[in-house]
């Protein structure tokens, strides 16, 4: 089988497996390495010590399977909203992506059955599956294979998917046909850098961690710094303020998927509840989130933050 015909049904088996966006890229050494480098000098990852561990393998994916030779990115959307509630929709609010089932696991699933099929067509082939916990410089690689160009607000943006989907990656030891790479969607527009609140997007193409929401509701670890109270609004998990602003998203055709849906037991869960979830009611309500990563006590650190800030009720 030539290589263009194993690309084009591989990228059949991903959209069969449920997929909305896939691709190829050739296996290589990261040209972002360098400034992968350079953000970590800086301390632009904050407290995210786990991202200065396995530089190299970020470096070079070749590295994550040995003989791997091309990789195939996938694409899964979580369009706003996918649950049929108005723009503004959740209080208090959660990033779009975490709402639902927490995603490593839909991701691993189908990307499973891809590589199945991909192991059964390709003698000889071997894989291997990838979400955003590998050390991997995804959003780099799924540029390469015509998924999206990466935005001014470091996310990927795809003409009709905007930046709202989450990426995979199967990596394999066959050559396949590479897609080509997208043209720049930014231009001159800095309408993401504009709408930040706290200045975390400190250029283009650099987001300053330190500065950032989602980095201080969801990985931080202890107390938040005072200046960032305010800024935190009705936020208690990530933030899509960036995202929000970006025109290419205004654009985004709504989608309702099931994955992403807001389970009753949670819609209801306000400031309040957040702040009196005991052990077992977390587990219960969120043992299948997202939102357990920011842990008990980062929700509830957050929720009495809100809580404290939020206006007294008209009397």
């Amino acid at each position: 089988m030539d290589r263009s015909t194993a690309a084009a049904r591989l990228k059949d088996a991903a959209r069969r497996a449920g997929f909305d966006l896939a691709g190829v890229a050739a296996l290589a050494p990261a040209v972002t390495a360098g400034a992968y480098r350079g953000w970590l000098a800086r301390g632009d990852h904050a407290g995210m010590g786990w991202m200065e561990r396995n530089v190299a393998l970020r470096g070079d994916p070749r590295g994550l399977l040995p003989g791997a030779m091309s990789a195939l990115v996938v694409g899964l959307r979580y369009a706003p909203l996918a649950d049929g509630e108005p723009d503004g929709d959740l209080w208090p609010r959660v990033a779009r992506y975490a709402r639902g089932r927490d995603y490593h696991h839909t991701l691993r699933e189908r990307l499973r059955t891809v590589a199945a099929e991909a192991e059964a067509m390709l003698p000889d082939c071997r894989t291997r599956v990838c979400v955003d916990t590998a050390p991997l410089l995804e959003r780099e690689l799924a540029a390469r294979a015509g998924l999206g160009a990466v935005g001014k607000n470091t996310m990927l943006l795809h003409p009709e998917a905007g930046s709202w989907f989450l990426l995979g990656e199967l990596l394999l030891t066959t050559e396949l046909a590479p897609d080509t790479p997208l043209a720049d969607l930014c231009g001159d527009c800095t309408r993401c850098l504009d709408a930040c609140p706290t200045g975390a997007l400190a250029a283009p193409y650099r987001l300053d961690a330190r500065r950032c929401l989602s980095y201080w509701t969801i990985e931080h670890r202890g107390e938040i710094p005072a200046p960032m109270h305010g800024h935190l609004r009705d936020w208690v998990f990530g933030c899509d303020v960036c995202q929000e602003a970006c025109p290419w998203n205004r654009r985004v055709d709504p989608i309702e998927r099931e994955e992403f849906a807001v389970p009753a037991g949670r819609r209801a869960l306000d400031l309040a509840g957040l702040l009196a979830l005991d052990r077992a009611q977390y587990r219960a309500r969120l043992g299948d989130s997202p939102l357990q990563r920011a842990r008990l006590e980062g929700l509830r650190r957050n929720a009495g933050i809100t809580l404290a800030r939020a206006p007294a009720p008209a009397r």
